[in-house]
């Protein structure tokens, strides 16, 4: 019994006592009080129950309100959600300053990929050009003409280069701009030179260069012919120094006999080279030169022994990150060019100058290094808004 209830029969009790009066059942009027107190006491007890219900908000649970339904909106995260359209990516960037014949291909197969290598804070900027050139030899006396030049016509080109902010790079240098837009001088050059040669040589053509510019250069290094110990340990001190980057001089192939040669051959010949630079360099080569003639076989199986790059003696023009200039024709006024699109590799056919004719093409490489970084702003938005929609899900956000 709650005291709320016991204290109401209480109050009954003595309203009771106050009649002071014996009961009998003919006294209505006695009988009419007793009814009165006893719906006193019920309304005593009633209130009792309506007193006792707010202890439950005590407790912390509300009763919830009834009140008619309302309609909520449907969440935005569960309508159905339209795909983005990317938009179509602009075409190759292109140069009237090449010959019309010479036209750029690219080898970045994934779009994802290239866009990313290229928009990449940390890696080169669009219109970042790489100048080749191969340099057979270096006389005093006057020049040959071709890739064989004076020291007089050689220190003219060299600081030539110097005035035009070039700066050389090594193969290793090349093979990362090339396959991942590696970060680079925006104007770089490399400085190749063919055959076997003597510290000497080195040291008096290209040595002050690295002193004082930190320039390198790279030796296409002729493994066919036989070398002295005297010879192996002067350019094992040389590349041990890090200036001079030895690479293979490749095969003495004469193109219209190519087709005869078996693959066992070229797998044969370029895996010695390979062997011989790991004993003798301690490294693996890659890149070669090729001297004479190229073609798609030994292309193939050069770089299924790991030769990352191929140069030709084609001077079609510069290249950049995804794009180097061939052919796909045999062109009646270069006639010694022979094309590079059957071959299907750009990278294992990439061009090069002959140093005399780099005064003449220096404003063409600069130009089309800066067109090219005009071009590519002016396409940035597009290119950046299809990686937003169609990359940037899988790859992440460019860095």
């Amino acid at each position: 019994m709650t005291s709320c209830v016991r204290q109401s029969l209480g109050q009954f009790l003595k309203g009771v006592k106050r009649l002071d009066v014996d009961i009998r059942p003919v006294d209505f009027s006695l009988f009419f009080v007793l009814t009165s107190l006893l719906s006193i006491f019920a309304l005593l007890i009633s209130g009792c129950q309506a007193v006792s219900s707010p202890q439950i908000i005590r407790t912390g649970i509300i009763p919830p309100k009834t009140q008619a339904p309302i309609d909520t909106p449907t969440p935005i995260s569960a309508l159905p959600t339209v795909p983005l359209t990317p938009p179509s990516l602009p075409d190759v960037y292109r140069s009237l300053l090449l010959n019309p014949l010479d036209t750029p291909h690219t080898y970045i197969k994934d779009a994802c990929t290239y866009l990313r290598n290229k928009w990449d804070s940390k890696n080169s900027p669009p219109g970042t050009v790489v100048m080749i050139i191969r340099i057979q030899s270096i006389n005093k006396g006057i020049p040959q003409g071709g890739d064989i030049m004076n020291v007089t016509s050689f220190t003219k080109m060299m600081e030539e280069l110097h005035g035009q902010k070039f700066q050389a790079i090594n193969t290793g240098q090349l093979v990362d701009f090339l396959e991942n837009n590696g970060k680079i001088p925006a104007r770089s050059l490399v400085l190749l030179q063919d055959g076997r040669r003597y510290a000497e040589n080195f040291n008096k053509h290209f040595r002050s260069y690295w002193d004082e510019w930190g320039w390198p250069v790279v030796n296409a290094w002729d493994n066919q012919a036989n070398s002295t110990d005297a010879l192996w340990n002067e350019n094992i001190s040389l590349e041990q120094e890090g200036w001079v980057d030895h690479q293979v001089l490749g095969l003495l192939i004469d193109p219209t006999t190519i087709d005869n040669l078996s693959d066992n051959y070229f797998k044969d010949e370029l895996q010695k080279q390979i062997t011989t630079f790991n004993q003798h360099f301690n490294k693996a080569p890659l890149a070669l030169v090729w001297p004479t003639g190229f073609g798609a076989r030994p292309v193939q199986i050069a770089t299924q022994l790991g030769y990352r790059l191929g140069f030709t003696s084609n001077a079609r023009g510069p290249v950049m990150y995804n794009w180097v200039p061939l052919a796909k024709n045999t062109d009646p006024m270069r006639p010694s060019y022979p094309p590079e699109d059957s071959v299907n590799d750009p990278l294992m056919t990439l061009p090069r100058y002959s140093p005399f004719q780099v005064h003449s093409v220096l404003d063409t490489v600069r130009v089309i290094g800066d067109d090219a970084a005009d071009y590519a702003s002016q396409n940035k938005s597009i290119e950046l808004k299809y990686y937003d929609i169609l990359c940037a899900p899988t790859l992440g956000p460019i860095p």
